[in-house]
């Protein structure tokens, strides 16, 4: 998988329009605004950059970015 850390929280603050720094890893990104069609974009977005077997649900069950910065790089960073 070829996805960073700095790129997901990159490509969720682009989403959100806010400054990476903000995000924190235990904020809720859908009380930010992150409806669930943005997440099936963000969803296609990691697939084509190498997250193949992504999965909607694997986001959207827990929208932290904490949670997600994990399923899509083993860190929790």
């Amino acid at each position: 998988m070829s996805l960073s850390v700095e790129k997901i929280h990159a490509d969720v603050a682009e989403l959100l329009g806010c400054d990476p720094a903000e995000l924190k890893p235990e904020t809720d990104l859908t009380d930010l605004g992150l409806d669930s069609m943005r997440i099936m974009g963000l969803v296609e977005q990691w697939r084509t950059e190498g997250a193949d077997t992504l999965e909607f649900a694997d986001l959207a069950e827990q929208p932290t970015l904490g949670h997600w910065t994990q399923v899509l790089t083993g860190s929790t960073a």
